[in-house]
C-alpha cells in the first residue's frame, strides 16, 4: 500500500479530514479505493467497535450517533455524530462492505467520560467532531453532558480553517472550504494529494501554534499512536488511519512507546454502556451548540448525494419546498435562478456557484427579494430536519426497548421535525397516546408539550406539539434507573417525586400528572403524603394555591374512569379549612400580600364551582360556606379593599348579591369619609383583574355613575396616589370597552351619584328586556356555542352505556 506522506513502506496511511465535510468523504472513499488497506482505523471510542457491524444493517439510516454514557450516572453521556457526508461513516461503509477489519482508536469513552467526572480541564471534549471541521476535537458531547471549558488560547485551537481561510485571502472559512474542497473532483492519480496538502498546512498549524497546553489532545494522540502501533503489528503496513487532520501530525510523529504508556498511566475510569441513537442535521449544525457543527448540513448532504449537476438539483428541491407552501414558482424561476447562481460566481471568482451564491439566487429570483420564505428555506433544506434510524438489534436499556414496543403500538413514531397532534380521549388509541406522553413528561422526557386545542375545549380533548430530539435518548437512559417499562418508572418517579416535594402545592400538581399519566398504583402514596401534608400546613395562601390543582383533576374521572373519590375527600378537607382561616389571614396586608391575596380569593372560587359536580360529600354545603365566607370579607374593614371589592364582585355574579345592594356597598365604599387610596383599592377588586369588570360598568350605570362622581370628587392631592391603581385597573380593558365607557362618561351616565334606579338612557334600547327578541337569538348562541352538539355526545354516551 503506497505511503501519501513520502515515508517508508511501513508507515500507515493518515487520512485527516474534516468530520461532516463530504469532500473529505468523497476523498477518503477514492483513497480507500486506492490503497486498498487491511485494516481502517477511525477516531472514536473503542468500546463501539463490537457496533460498527450494525452500520451495515438495513435499518440503519444516517445521521446516527454513538452515545456513550456511564453505567452509575446516565446523565454524563457523551455523543459521537455521524451522516451520511461524514469521512467515518463513509469508511466504516467502505470497510465492511469490503470484509475489512474497522476499529475505532481514540482514547476510551471510560476515561474521557471520568475525565470529565473528576473535573479536568485543558483539552477537548471526547466527541467526534473538530473545532471548524479539520480542526482539533471540540467537545461533542450532548446537552445531557458535561461541558469542558475552553481555555483562553490562541483562537487557531478554536478554528483552524479560518487561519488557512485568511492566509488565502478568504474571509468566509466556510466559502474558503466549499471552493478548495467541495468544488473540487478527486481523480485516480492524485486520490491523496488533498491529505497530503491538508497534513502539511495542519503541521505547520501546530509548529506556529502548538497545542495550547491542552493535556487531553497530547494523551488523546498517545493512545491513538499506540493503537496504530498494534495494528502495524498485526497487519504490516496495510494500515489506513482516518482521523481529524488537526491530529495527523502527531500521529506521524516519533513518539518513544514508554513516553506515550506514560502520559495514559493513571488515568480515571468509569463503567460506560454504548449505543448507536438516531440524530437529526439540525443537531449537526452549528447553532445547536454542537462544536464540531457545520452552517449548512442539508447543503452538505445535498452536495454527497446529488450524482451531477448538484446546483440545478438543489434549486429544484427549492421551487418544490416553496410550491408546497404555496408560493408562486415555475419551471422558468428555477431555470433563472441557475443562471444568476452560475453568474455570480464568476463575479466573484468561485469554480462553481456555492451555498451563498444559490441563495442569493432563490431570494432574488423565488422569493422576491423577501428574507421570509428565504428563512423557510434555511430551516428545512439547508439545515434540515432529516431524522436518522438505528435498527431494533442495536444495544438499548430496558425502558428505551419498552418505550419503542409503545410507539409502535401507538403508531406514534418520532420526528424530528414539530408537528401537532389532536387527541379525542375518548377513543382507545387516542388515549394510549395521551398516557404515554404525560408518563414521558413526567420522568422529564419531554418529546409532548401540552398546548391550547384550536378546536373544542372539553376536557375529553387534548392538543399536544411533539419533536423528538436526539438528547431525549439520554433522558430516556436516565429515567431507567426508575423501573424497565415507562408504567413502572413514572410509578416510582411520582413517589419519589411526591416524598421530595418542596410545598402542598406541588404535591398537588403532582396528583394532577398522576391522574392524567393514569398511574393507579401512585395515586395513593400521593394522596397520602397529600393528606399528612395539607394536616400539617397552617399556611392559608399554600392551601389556596394547592385547592385549584387537586379540584381540576376530579374532572378527568369522567373521561379517563379513573376513580377519583379520594381525591374528592382531600379537596373537600382543604376547602374547609381554606374557609375557616381565610377570614383571619386577611387581615394587616400590605399592597402587595392583598392583591396576592384576592388572586387566592379568585382560584378558591373557581375550584368551589368545580366541586360542586365533583363526587364530593356535601358539595352543597361547601358552597354555602363559601359564600358565608365571602359576605363575611366583604363587610369586614380589616381586609383589605382589594379583597373586599372582589368579594361583592364573586357574590354578585353569583346572584347572591342584588344590584341595588351591591350598588349600596359601593356607595358607603366611595363616600367622603373612606380614604381615596382604600376606595381605589375596593374598584380595582370590584371591576379589574380582567373579570369583565369592564362590561359591568357598562350596562349598569349606577355603578359607572358612583364611580364617576367619586372619581370627580378626589381632592387634587390624593389623586396622584390613586392614579396607579386606575391606570392598572381600566387599562385591562379592552379598548372598545374603554371606548364605551369614555362616550358613556362624557354624555353623562345615569343620574351621578345617585343609586336609584334610572332608564338605560342608551340611544336604540329601551329601559327593560324584551324576552321575546332575546329568544329569537338563542338558536344562534347555542350553535356558537356548541351546546346542541355536546348535548348530543352526551347522549350518545349515555346510549354506549345503555347499550
Amino acid at each position: 500500500m503506497s505511503d501519501q506522506g513520502g515515508g517508508s513502506a511501513a508507515e500507515p496511511l493518515l487520512l485527516g479530514v474534516r468530520h461532516h465535510g463530504p469532500g473529505s468523504a468523497r476523498a477518503v472513499r477514492a483513497a480507500l479505493d486506492a490503497a486498498r488497506p487491511r485494516v481502517v482505523l477511525i477516531e472514536g471510542p473503542p468500546e463501539a467497535d463490537a457496533l460498527i457491524p450494525l452500520a451495515a444493517d438495513e435499518e440503519m439510516r444516517p445521521p446516527v450517533a454513538l452515545l456513550a454514557h456511564a453505567v452509575d450516572e446516565p446523565g454524563r453521556s457523551a455523543f459521537w455524530p455521524l451522516a451520511e457526508f461524514s469521512p467515518e461513516w463513509v469508511a466504516i461503509r467502505w470497510a465492511l462492505e469490503r470484509e475489512v477489519p474497522a476499529r475505532f482508536i481514540d482514547l476510551p469513552a471510560t476515561h474521557s467520560l471520568a475525565w470529565e467526572r473528576d473535573g479536568r480541564t485543558g483539552g477537548e471534549g471526547e466527541g467526534e467532531g473538530e473545532g471548524e471541521g479539520a480542526g482539533r476535537d471540540e467537545d461533542a458531547a450532548g446537552p445531557g453532558s458535561q461541558e469542558v471549558p475552553e481555555p483562553d488560547v490562541a483562537d487557531v485551537r478554536v478554528d483552524p480553517l479560518a487561519v488557512l481561510a485568511e492566509a488565502a485571502g478568504y474571509d468566509d472559512p466556510e466559502r474558503w472550504w466549499e471552493d478548495v474542497v467541495e468544488h473540487r473532483g478527486v481523480g485516480e492519480k492524485d486520490a491523496f494529494a488533498p491529505f497530503v496538502v491538508l497534513e502539511e498546512a495542519m503541521g505547520a498549524l501546530r509548529e506556529a501554534y502548538g497545542t495550547g497546553g491542552h493535556d487531553r489532545d497530547l494523551v488523546r494522540e498517545a493512545y491513538m499512536r499506540l493503537q496504530v502501533r498494534t495494528a502495524q503489528r498485526e497487519f504490516g503496513d496495510g494500515v489506513a488511519v482516518v482521523c481529524g487532520a488537526w491530529h495527523v501530525p502527531a500521529l506521524r510523529q516519533k513518539a518513544a512507546v514508554s513516553a506515550d504508556r506514560a502520559l495514559l498511566k493513571g488515568l480515571p475510569k468509569v463503567k460506560a454502556d454504548m449505543t448507536w441513537v438516531p440524530w437529526t442535521h439540525r443537531r449537526l449544525s452549528r447553532v445547536s451548540g454542537y462544536g464540531a457543527g457545520i452552517d449548512s448540513p442539508g447543503w452538505y448532504g445535498h452536495l454527497f448525494g446529488a450524482p451531477d449537476r448538484p446546483v440545478e438539483r438543489w434549486l429544484t428541491k427549492v421551487a418544490g419546498l416553496l410550491r408546497a407552501e404555496d408560493r408562486l414558482v415555475s419551471s422558468a424561476h428555477v431555470i433563472e435562478a441557475v443562471r444568476l447562481a452560475e453568474t455570480l460566481a464568476v463575479m466573484r471568482g468561485r469554480p462553481l456557484p456555492g451555498l451563498s451564491e444559490t441563495t442569493d439566487a432563490v431570494r432574488a429570483v423565488m422569493c422576491e427579494g423577501s428574507d421570509i420564505p428565504l428563512a423557510l428555506v434555511h430551516d428545512r433544506l439547508v439545515v434540515g430536519d432529516v431524522l436518522g434510524e438505528v435498527p431494533q438489534s442495536a444495544p438499548a436499556v430496558p425502558l428505551q426497548r419498552d418505550l419503542d414496543r409503545i410507539q409502535r403500538r401507538l403508531r406514534l413514531k418520532p420526528e424530528s421535525l414539530e408537528r401537532e397532534l389532536e387527541l379525542d380521549l375518548r377513543k382507545e388509541t387516542d388515549a394510549g397516546r395521551s398516557r404515554l406522553l404525560h408518563r414521558l413528561r413526567l420522568l422529564g422526557i419531554e418529546w409532548g408539550e401540552p398546548t391550547v386545542s384550536r378546536g373544542s375545549t372539553g376536557t375529553f380533548r387534548e392538543t399536544w406539539r411533539l419533536r423528538w430530539e436526539p438528547e431525549l435518548s439520554v433522558r430516556v437512559a436516565e429515567a431507567g434507573v426508575w423501573g424497565t417499562t415507562v408504567l413502572a418508572a413514572a410509578t416510582a418517579k411520582a413517589e419519589g417525586d411526591a416524598v421530595t416535594a418542596p410545598g402542598l402545592a406541588d404535591v398537588t400538581a403532582l396528583a394532577e400528572r398522576c391522574l392524567l399519566a393514569e398511574l393507579p398504583d401512585a395515586l395513593p402514596v400521593v394522596m397520602r403524603i397529600l393528606a399528612d401534608r395539607a394536616a400539617l400546613d397552617a399556611d392559608v395562601g399554600h392551601l389556596a394555591q394547592a385547592l385549584p390543582a387537586l379540584v381540576r383533576s376530579l374532572r378527568y374521572g369522567d373521561v379517563r374512569g379513573t376513580d377519583t373519590g379520594a381525591l374528592a375527600e382531600v379537596a373537600a378537607g382543604l376547602a374547609e379549612r381554606i374557609f375557616v382561616g381565610l377570614p383571619p389571614a386577611c387581615a394587616a396586608l400590605d399592597g402587595d400580600a392583598a392583591e396576592e391575596m384576592r388572586r387566592h380569593v379568585d382560584a378558591v372560587h373557581g375550584a368551589v364551582g368545580l366541586l360542586a359536580d365533583a363526587p364530593a360529600p356535601g358539595p352543597g354545603d361547601l358552597q354555602d360556606r363559601w359564600r358565608s365566607v365571602l359576605r363575611v370579607l366583604s363587610g369586614r374593614d380589616t381586609v383589605p379593599g382589594v379583597v373586599r371589592g372582589r368579594a361583592v364582585r364573586l357574590l354578585l355574579d353569583d346572584g347572591e348579591l342584588g344590584q341595588d345592594e351591591a350598588a349600596r356597598l359601593m356607595g358607603l365604599v366611595l363616600s367622603p369619609g373612606t380614604p381615596p387610596a382604600d376606595a381605589a383599592a375596593w374598584i380595582e377588586g370590584f371591576v379589574g383583574g380582567g373579570s369583565g369588570g369592564g362590561m359591568l360598568l357598562v350596562h349598569d350605570e349606577r355603578l359607572l355613575g358612583l364611580v364617576d362622581a367619586w372619581l370627580t370628587g378626589v381632592p387634587a392631592e390624593a389623586f396622584t396616589d390613586v392614579l396607579p391603581l386606575l391606570r392598572r385597573t381600566f387599562s385591562a380593558y379592552e379598548s372598545g370597552v374603554r371606548r364605551t365607557l369614555g362616550e358613556l362618561v362624557r354624555r353623562g351616565p345615569g343620574t351621578r351619584g345617585s343609586t336609584a334606579a334610572a332608564g338605560s338612557g342608551i340611544p336604540g334600547f329601551a329601559p327593560d328586556l324584551d324576552m321575546e327578541r332575546a329568544d329569537a337569538v338563542l338558536p344562534v348562541v347555542r350553535l356558537l356555542l356548541g351546546l346542541d352538539e355536546a348535548e348530543e355526545e352526551a347522549g350518545n354516551e349515555l346510549a354506549g352505556v345503555a347499550g
